[in-house]
Parts: structure tokens; sequence; C-alpha cells
């Protein structure tokens, strides 16, 4: 593995555990009337939300315009000449692929020589649409991890294989044979859950996953990491390391990069405080001596630090947002002889650095603009050079192909109007990028024009957004504009192509704006910080000033104003509903947080209370209603059309949120309507027909309040009192 890193456990959260539809319905201090549709998969609950679903298929999807948009994003989603984005293991380049004649999907590979043609010659190495009619299931892909051999000249054989129930966080493991294209009879297994198995060599592994009662953490993900030989049951695999039922997330990895072979426990405690161990061959654990606060890798000897606050080491502050690195050995001495590697500035943030063989690729952000830059180890220290022939518009992503066996990396230029690219290149060889492959044109972007904007927040804070534009826009505020966020978790938004957006907003005529706001990674971890807990209202000061300045500049109006966004962009677009319902005229609620006194009861809600405080605690609660959109809805407000849109499936986000929001607001007799796939998990749909709904529901709404292609239905109460 070319970089172990903190983020790799991040990215496990994505691993799921079953739902629970039972245990998420305790009582709570405030009375709730619609608690009873927490739970999941209750009957009774599931009634309700195909009664809702009817209503707004009546409503949106009953159309020939409702119909043809569906039919378009699906043939974007579908098209073959989509860029199929490639992983190298061994000598081969490995694909997933969805398309209308493969709905669940392919894991397939090719060689480079074959990927660089324009229709290059697949294997196919599973067949999700196959397997699932065999087995009986619904099985949606979560990735491959593969045991790289002994010796480079050895093949790869053996893979880890996570297969999801429906698109939920929870799947299982199974282990694949490469060679014989099948399953390993009697091989590594995992029942669903959430958690992983992961490489240790050909008959080891690390399982951190639910072992029964009281294994796992009140997040619910994985509490105890064990290491489990083949051959032998998981329930006498040995204990490694056991966290308490307050941590959040405890996980195991093996380091495999050649000559520099480590084995790593991290306990993650919540978000972006975590702890990394050295596991010594006697079993022994070694704690990484750094701030809990800090991402911590290593990429072969040296120990990388990214620094989320400033840390003081021998006398020297570095600075929050820093990338520090170490010899790893020495510094497990106990030397603390640091090098920075980046630093940043008012207007500059660090989005990663790939480590290749010889060289570090930095990509940072310039006021959310990409810009890459080469550093180079030498005896004299690091020097510093560009990246040739990198493109210097619009964002820029960097990978390692070969991990740190090479300098070849993968670079993905994008922007809104322009279709992404895919090139190969070596570092430090002085020749521009080869593009290998270019996403096709999906939409007439020949009429529209991007924009940086600054607004100001309602504490002075100076907010960027993108605003992509019709070049002969009208100067009256009558254009139709779609404003898009998130703000949370240190999440930065970046200019990038999008086939449905395209099809479905801009080449109708709309307006696309998209809001940097704080609580996201923009401007690097103060951007991010500034908008936890107590100061979480600055998100949403900093979307409504976004708004405001759309209007201020007469780009559209508040009646032709909507606005999107999902999970932590729900709790945000939430939030716009409850408190400045006055600046927008549709609203869409994407897999939200918004009852936000119980939100860490259900499922892994309990995971991000960092990130929103405690409700039990008094004095926590006390701020945490203030954007708790559940609780601040009323009877006699005036809101705008809403659209709430989740998934049954969705184990990270509890669909309970949006529901007991629908019916709420639907009792009170506003304007709102409500959708949730019975598929999809979090992301919302499990296959590209669920998404092409679901993306022409959004739409159609959206035309509709802000257009007035058809008349807004009016309020209907749902049934939605306990019985």
């Amino acid at each position: 593995m070319p970089k172990l890193s903190h983020a790799f456990l991040l990215a496990g959260l994505a691993a799921g555990i079953a739902l629970d539809t039972h245990a998420q319905t305790q009582e709570t201090t405030m009375p709730d009337p619609y608690q009873w549709l927490e739970a999941v998969e209750d009957p009774k609950a599931l009634d309700w939300v195909r009664a809702q679903n009817a209503k707004a298929e009546a409503e949106l999807a009953s159309t020939d315009a409702f119909r043809r948009l569906e039919a378009q994003i699906l043939a974007i989603l579908d098209s073959d000449a989509r860029i199929p984005g490639v992983e190298k293991i061994g000598d081969y380049y490995y694909n997933f692929w969805r398309d209308k004649d493969n709905e669940r999907g392919l894991w397939r590979r090719t060689t480079l020589e074959e990927y660089r043609k324009p229709q290059p010659l697949w294997e196919t190495l599973l067949d999700l649409d196959a397997l699932n009619a065999a087995e009986g299931e619904n099985w949606v892909w979560h990735g491959a991890s593969c045991l790289r051999p002994a010796t480079a000249a050895d093949p790869y054989e053996r893979c880890l294989l996570a297969l999801s129930r429906g698109g939920a966080d929870a799947d299982v493991t199974r282990e694949f044979d490469l060679s014989t294209k099948d399953w390993v009879e009697g091989g590594f297994f995992r029942d669903e859950a959430k958690g992983a198995l992961t490489w240790i060599d050909r008959d080891r592994v690390y399982a951190y996953t639910d072992f029964g009662d009281g294994t796992m953490t009140g997040s619910g993900y994985p509490r105890i990491v064990k290491e489990w030989t083949r051959g032998t049951p998981m329930a006498s695999a040995k204990v490694v390391y056991e966290g308490v039922p307050d941590d959040m997330y405890i996980a195991a990895m093996h380091d495999d990069s050649r000559g520099f072979e480590r084995d790593f426990v991290s306990r993650t405690l919540a978000f972006y405080n975590d702890e990394l161990y050295l596991r010594g061959t006697d079993g022994r654990l070694a704690k990484v001596d750094v701030p809990n606060s800090v991402n911590k890798g290593v990429v072969r000897d040296w120990l990388t630090l990214e620094l989320r606050e400033p840390w003081t080491v021998a006398g020297r502050e570095y600075a929050a947002g820093s990338l520090l690195v170490a010899k790893f050995d020495e510094f497990m001495a106990g030397g603390r002889e640091l090098q920075v590697l980046f630093e940043p500035t008012d207007t500059t943030s660090l989005v990663g650095a790939t480590w290749t063989r010889n060289h570090v690729v930095l990509n940072v952000l310039d006021d959310v603009k990409s810009r890459l830059t080469v550093l180079t180890p030498g005896a004299d220290g690091w020097s510093t050079g560009d990246f040739a022939g990198a493109p210097t518009i619009g964002t820029l992503s960097v990978s390692a192909v070969d991990g740190d066996d090479s300098d070849a990396v993968w670079l993905v230029a994008t922007d809104y109007l322009t279709p992404s690219t895919l090139a190969i290149a070596e570092v430090g060889s002085g020749r521009p990028p080869e593009v290998l492959k270019t996403m096709p044109t999906f939409f007439d972007a020949s009429k529209h024009a991007i924009e940086q904007h600054f607004a100001t927040s309602k504490d002075g804070t100076r907010v960027p957004y993108f605003l992509v534009r019709p070049k002969d826009m009208a100067s009256d505020g009558s254009n139709p504009t779609l404003l898009y966020g998130y703000g949370g978790f240190e999440i930065s938004l970046t200019p990038g192509y999008s086939g449905g957006v395209g099809k479905g907003w801009l080449e109708q005529g709309g307006a696309y704006a998209v809001a940097n706001i704080r609580g996201g990674g923009e401007y690097g971890p103060r951007w991010h910080q500034a908008a936890l807990k107590a100061n979480r209202g600055r998100a949403y000061e900093d979307f409504a000033a976004v708004a405001q300045d759309l209007v201020a500049r007469k780009v559209t109006s508040p009646a032709h104003l909507g606005i999107q966004g999902g999970s932590n962009g729900g709790l945000l677009t939430g939030n716009m509903l409850a408190q400045y319902p006055a600046l927008f005229g549709a609203v869409i609620v994407q897999v939200p947080l918004l009852d936000m006194q119980r939100y860490h009861k259900l499922l892994a809600g309990a995971s991000w209370m960092a990130e929103y405080g405690n409700p039990d605690k008094p004095e926590e609660w006390a701020y945490i209603r203030t954007f708790s959109p559940y609780h601040l809805v009323e009877a006699d407000g005036t809101y705008p059309p809403t659209l709430f849109m989740t998934s049954t499936r969705d184990d990270r986000v509890h669909p309970g949120h949006a529901r007991k929001m629908m019916a709420k607001m639907s009792e009170m007799g506003h304007d709102v309507r409500y959708y949730e796939n019975i598929e999809g998990g979090h992301g919302g749909a499990a296959n590209n027909r669920q998404s092409a709904h679901m993306n022409a529901l959004a739409y159609t709404f959206l035309w509709q309040q802000l257009r007035g292609d058809a008349a807004p239905a009016s309020a209907t109460a749902a049934d939605a009192s306990a019985d």
C-alpha cells in the first residue's frame, strides 16, 4: 500500500451493520408523536412511506416532460462513453461498471494497452446481476481489497470483496479467487455488519466487525479488532485491541510496502480525533505520539502529519493546516526532527499529498482553485518544482498508479462546463500528461459561463461561491437558480462536470450556484472548525449571505431561487427552510439530519457529536436546538414548497429524520411532499435507474416551483399521528 493514513479508516466508515428497527425508538424528554416512523421496516411505517411516495409520483412523475427528463438522465448514467475509472492491481487495471445492460454492475479488468483504446476489451471477473439472480439477493458493490503477492514476480490471486444488501452501509465480506474468477470455497467470510476484513497475509486477516453483544461502539461501529487465521472459527480469533463503548471505530491494517512491512491499530474516538499504534511482532502496541487531532500517515520510511490544530514541538509552533514529515523509525525512537512540506496562507489549504516512488505531489486549493506542486526529497532537504503540463483551470485530482512502486500518477481535470479528462503522467519526467480518456459532452454548455464571487456573511467573513449562468442572463432577478451547499466535516465543494445537472438544469436555462460555506474544508481546518457545535449557525449565515448576494446581483430573486443539499447538506437546507424561509422559492432536503435531539440515538449519529454536540447535555442542547429544524418549524410559519427525499436502506443517516419532518409539516398544513427510495443506502439509489428517477423528481419539482411549469400541489395532511 502506498500510504497508510487515517483517511483509510474514515473511508471505512462506509462499511455497515444490519438495520436495527426496534432499538431506535426509546422515548426522549420531549414528546414526539411521530417517533413511530423511526421503525425503519415496520409495516405501518412502510405503508405510510408508500402513500407519500404515491402522492409525490402523482404530482411530479405523471407528465411526458418528466419521463423525457428521466430517460435523458438515465442515458447519461448508462452511457458507454463515460470514463471507466481504473485501479491498477498487479499487471491489470480494474474497473467496476454499471450501464443499462448491467444494472448492478460488472467487476472487470484490462491491460494498459487495451485501456488506451477507445473501446477496450474487458475481462469480466464478477457479474453482480448474475450473482443476484443466482442467490436471490440484491447485492450492491462495496469494493475489493486484493492481497499483494509475496514477490513482485507473482500474480495477484486473492481478493476480499465487500457486498451490501440494497446499498446499505452494512455489508458482507467474501473471499474471491482471481485465477478461477469464483469464490474461494471455505474462504474468509464476514457476516453482514459495519466493519471489514483486511489482509495480513494469505492465511491471516484483521477482522473488525460485530462479534456479538457488546462488541460495537455506541456509534454502531466495531469496538474490537481480532487477528483471524484461515481455517479457524472467527469466534476463536485473537483479540488485537479492544476499545471502549464511547469510542467511534476500532480497526487494524497491514502496510505491505516492500521493505517497510508494518502493522497498525487505529482507535478513533470521534471524527478528527484518533490514535494510531504500531503493532510489534510480539503483539505489543506503541503509540505514534502526536496529538489526536493530527491526521497520521506512514509512507515507507516517512511519517506524515497533517495538523488540524497548532502544534508546538521543540520550541517551534507549526500552524494548523500544515503538512509535516519525519523519519518514522527515528520519530518512534523519540526523535522530533520535523520538516514542513506545506504551510497554509489566508487563501490556501492542502487537498492532499500523493506519494510516488521519488516524489510527492501536493494538491493545494487557492481560493477554491486547484494548483499542483512537486516536492522531491534529497540530501539537502526537499526541492520544489512545477507539475509539468498540469491544467491551470478547474478542479484537479491526483492519485498514484502503482502506489510507491513508480512515479506514475492519474490526473483528472474537470469543471462545471468542461467534460472531465483522465490522463496519466510520469512525475519528474518533464513530459506533459498523456490524456487517455475524455468524458463525452452530455449537455450543451456553450450558452453558459462560470464565475466566482464572494459574499459577505453576517460577521463579515468573506464566503466564496461559484456561479454557472446563462451568458445572456437577464439582470432582472427572474432567472431560475439552484443553490447547492454542504458545509460540514471539512469536505470541500469544488467545480466538477455533472451530466445530470447539465441536462436537468443548465441546458434548460437555469443558473447553478455552489456555496463554499464554513464547516467545509475549502480553507482547511480553520474553515471547518469555525462552524462546529455552538458556532454551527455560521454555516447557515454564510449560505444565507450567498443567497442574498445572488439576489443583490440580480441573478435571481427569492421566488426563483431553489436550494438543494444532502446528508449534512440536508441539515443545511432544513435549517434554511426553518430559519430563512423568505429567501427561497423551493427547497430540496435529501437524506437529511433534522431531529437534532435524537440524531445521536439513531444509527451512526453518535459518531457526529464532535461536529454538532451532545443533546443529552442541557448546556449543549441549548445551542443544538437552535439548529434542529424538526423543533424550529411552526404551524403558523410560512415556508416555501419543499421536497424531502431519503432511502429506507440508509443505515448512516436514519430515514426517520425525513419521515418525521414530513409528517409534522404536512399535518401543520405546509406545502411539502416526500419520496423515499426503498433501496439505495446513504447515496439514495442502488442503481442508475433509481438515481435517474430521483434526480428527475428533484428537477421537475424545482422547475414547477421556480418557473411555474405546473401548478404547485395543495398541502394535504398526512395520516401521521400515532395510533
